[in-house]
């Protein structure tokens, strides 16, 4: 079991961000994304930091030394603030499953930055895996349409988009938030605890949010999301499976096995997210869906084996 403990890690990890994204995106669509990043973030906060004090007899991880701050900060900033926010936004815009099926490509930019950061070589089957993700999420992000008849009596056949555009983008920049600031939690944290080089992420990204809403000029807004009492019972959900456990398991399986194997397990979400999402979001799924959703995470596969 040892010699796979970055394997399991990162199978958990898929199974709490499954639950993780239902939770937000039901969040995000009554109280708005930006509220729920930060007061999840400052709950993941609160439950690192006793856990922490239980588990490593400190409120905060104060024994890092400056590589792990600075790179593990960097790491919450791309990844949370960056990376989170946008994956918030396209919640309420595409919803969670075609969110998360966005973040398939999470693997191709972790790769990129492995590539500069770490020095991990790519080859000739890292593109052809490339090309078989993007062709996955090709098939569900494009549909074909047929213009009006022509005077031979057929339309003419032409391509639109199934989602929103500005969701599309969204997911692609989460996904680069996500694989990146992975690679860069891999560089900093080395043999470091990964629940308090969760907790330094965390502690970066609540900072990252709580200025940004000084700077919008949020803080205002906040008493009317804790007055709504479903929203809040689903954001600490997603609090307790998400940045806490999530990312904490996130950081544990690439602490113990390749970046690229601990990511292509966790990019499962999309075909794990199809089942609750129809039973209790009642989404219609096409089968077009189902196997651009199947396609796109054998090309994250292959990308890694």
């Amino acid at each position: 079991m040892t010699s796979h403990l970055g394997e399991l890690a990162a199978l958990l990890t898929t199974v709490f961000w499954t639950i993780t994204a239902l939770s937000f995106e039901t969040a995000s669509k009554r109280i708005g994304s930006m509220h729920v990043n930060l007061l999840r973030m400052g709950l993941a906060v609160i439950f690192l930091s006793v856990f922490s004090f239980f588990y490593r007899g400190m409120f905060l991880p104060l024994d890092a030394d400056a590589h792990t701050w600075i790179w593990l900060a960097l790491s919450g900033i791309i990844g949370f603030m960056v990376g989170d926010y946008c994956l918030f936004r396209a919640f309420v815009i595409t919803g969670a499953r075609v969110a998360m099926l966005m973040m398939t490509l999470a693997p191709v930019f972790a790769a990129f930055a492995a590539w500069i950061i770490l020095g991990e070589v790519m080859g000739l089957q890292s593109i052809l895996a490339m090309v078989i993700t993007l062709c996955g999420i090709a098939l569900v992000v494009f549909t074909r349409t047929e213009g009006a008849p022509s005077a031979a009596g057929k339309g003419k056949r032409s391509f639109s988009m199934s989602y929103p555009l500005k969701g599309i983008l969204l997911g692609v920049i989460a996904a680069a938030g996500q694989g990146v600031g992975l690679v860069l939690s891999k560089y900093g944290m080395r043999n470091y605890d990964p629940f308090a080089a969760s907790h330094i992420r965390v502690i970066t990204g609540f900072l990252g949010f709580a200025v940004l809403f000084f700077v919008l000029g949020k803080w205002k807004e906040l008493p009317a999301s804790f007055r709504d009492t479903k929203s809040m019972k689903w954001l600490v959900v997603g609090s307790v499976f998400g940045p806490f456990l999530g990312v904490s398991f996130s950081l544990m399986a690439v602490q113990h096995t390749k970046a690229g194997i601990a990511q292509t397990i966790m990019s499962l979400v999309p075909i794990l997210i199809i089942p609750p999402a129809v039973l209790l979001n009642n989404e219609k799924v096409t089968g077009r869906e189902i196997l651009g959703a199947v396609i796109a995470v054998s090309g994250v596969v292959l990308f890694f084996v």
